[in-house]
């Protein structure tokens, strides 16, 4: 079997399966575990899919600059924030992260919402200036300009002071087995820490993050309290993150 006839099996048993396991496909190939090992490294520099331990899971989408980011399933995206936003009650302290649904969600937060918001993305601050009863707290840091959010040292001791009642996490993939992921190792530090510093953690995400993943974990899918994804999500997806106990809202 020639390497281009491998890779694009590898892309299809995980388009069909949701992931690829390089001992048994090797052995169902009869080749041997380092040959499909060395394509799934040749695909992951590819970006066509997530290498893991043991074999491979489907690579994010979500890895466009936020402008375009913005863009891109803006119905979608707009569904979820209006769901999210009926979850924030008055009097809460509520951590927004940065992402573009999210500054839909703050765009949607009813104008009489009395909350304090907590976020370290300034895109999102600015929206809450029309909110006259929401107390803002911006917080600082190095600025990752992927996802317009502070980061860093400075950001993470200010995060530490702060024990919010909701986390929104914004994720660029979310798997039962990887759990939480993202595509940068110190912003997925910085949304690990608040999910700490937070007694509930929701995560908003698209239905084509979901059973993909990125290469930095944030958190296991058990430190997930809640996701709200889109109602046109096929149940052969949500059924194992519904089983590793999280409450799923579709809008």
């Amino acid at each position: 079997m020639l390497t281009s006839e491998r890779k694009a099996l590898i892309q299809a048993v995980l388009l069909r399966d949701g992931r690829v396991v390089a001992k048994s496909l090797a052995q169902e190939l009869g080749l041997s575990e380092d040959t499909i090992r060395r394509d799934l490294r040749e695909l992951a520099s590819e970006g066509l899919l997530q290498r893991v331990h043991g074999g491979a899971l489907p690579a994010s989408p979500a890895v466009a600059d936020f402008a375009r980011r913005e863009e891109s399933g803006s119905a979608a995206k707009l569904a979820l924030a209006r769901a999210a936003a009926a979850l924030i009650r008055p009097g809460q302290i509520v951590f927004l992260d940065g992402g573009t649904t999210n500054v839909q969600l703050a765009r949607h937060l009813p104008r009489d919402l009395s909350a304090t918001i907590v976020t370290h993305s300034p895109s999102i601050a600015v929206e809450l200036v029309q909110h006259p009863l929401v107390e803002v707290e911006l917080i600082g840091g190095r600025l990752f300009k992927h996802s317009i959010v502070a980061v860093g040292a400075t950001c993470a001791e200010a995060i530490s002071r702060i024990r919010a009642d909701v986390y929104v996490m914004g994720v660029t993939g979310l798997h039962p087995e990887a759990g939480a992921t993202t595509g940068d190792s110190e912003e997925a530090s910085i949304k690990r820490l608040i999910a700490r510093q937070s007694a509930e953690t929701i995560v908003l995400a698209t239905g084509e993050k979901l059973g993909a993943a990125s290469p930095y974990r944030i958190v296991p899918i058990h430190e997930i309290t809640s996701l709200v994804t889109q109602a046109s999500v096929c149940d052969e997806k949500l059924a194992p993150l519904r089983a590793a106990g999280l409450e799923i809202v579709t809008a």
